[in-house]
């Protein structure tokens, strides 16, 4: 992927330079600007880096735009890291789903809150599944920035506890109702050709590892680690512990279905339906 990347008349991407099997070629920040209007808005700042700031900000000059907001989807820090900087640094208000990334002067957003921004304002839409404080952006255009929920390739983490399954899915209904032109992604490229399609894609994979569980414990009870062993065999072992995390939340949500017990040993069991 390229380092900077005019996707759309109003989005550009700047790729961090943090590139890792968990964040594919790096954190994607993008400067959402309608040129000529001198107003941007930047969104998942990414691990903190003068090389990166410097970059964000030339495209800033480039546009003639000051930063009005910095944003972040939810707080893992190769998203949120550099935001308070930043916003300090290019005279912004920081906007974020908890006081606790916000800090003690952004801006705490929730579902349908609307960042004006000239030329277009820009929607909040909540998103909590791969964390609890997930939220995307909607712009004007049809455009959905989606963080983590949905990614330029592969599919995202969903790591209990704070990861919810549950709450993963219903998002991704709703996400799928909105009918997105573009997904603009936290990693990856951008996602251009039937938006649609991916999320349902996004759907049957979840469908399909949670068959993938009930089908091993038919052999008999087992720990979360030794289903990740069958299930995921074929994965770079390197993915594993996230491959866990994601495991738990689906295993706590066939718990919470009444399909799986889980024991005080972590084994976890099918349940005789008769």
């Amino acid at each position: 992927m390229p380092t900077i990347a005019r996707l759309d008349e109003v989005v550009t991407r700047v790729l961090a330079p943090n590139p890792s099997p968990m964040t594919l070629d790096g954190t994607n920040t993008y400067v959402v600007t309608v040129p000529g209007t001198g107003e941007a808005l930047v969104i998942d700042p990414g691990p903190a880096g003068a090389e990166h700031l410097a970059r964000v900000a030339g495209v800033l000059a480039e546009e003639d735009a000051e930063a009005r907001w910095i944003a972040v989807t939810h707080h893992h820090v190769d998203h949120a890291e550099a935001a308070a900087d930043w916003a300090a640094r290019l005279g912004a208000v920081l906007v974020a789903p908890t006081r606790e990334t916000a800090g003690p002067h952004g801006w705490v957003v929730d579902d349908g809150a609307t960042l004006s921004l000239a030329g277009g304002d820009v929607e909040v839409v909540a998103t909590p599944g791969h964390t609890r404080d997930h939220i995307a952006f909607r712009l004007a255009g049809g455009a959905l920035l989606t963080g983590d929920h949905v990614l330029g390739r592969g599919t995202s983490v969903v790591a209990y506890p704070d990861g919810d399954l549950a709450a993963y899915l219903r998002s991704l209904r709703r996400v799928l109702d909105l009918g997105p032109d573009v997904l603009y992604p936290g990693h990856g490229p951008e996602l251009t050709v039937d938006p649609g399609a991916v999320v349902r894609f996004y759907l049957d994979h979840r469908r399909f590892r949670e068959q993938q569980i009930l089908l091993a414990l038919r052999a008999g009870p087992s720990t979360p680690p030794a289903l990740v062993a069958t299930i995921y065999h074929d994965v770079d072992r390197r993915l594993w512990p996230a491959a866990e995390a994601s495991l738990r939340a689906a295993v706590a949500l066939l718990a919470a279905a009444g399909r799986v017990t889980v024991g005080p040993d972590g084994q976890v069991r099918l349940v005789d339906v008769g």
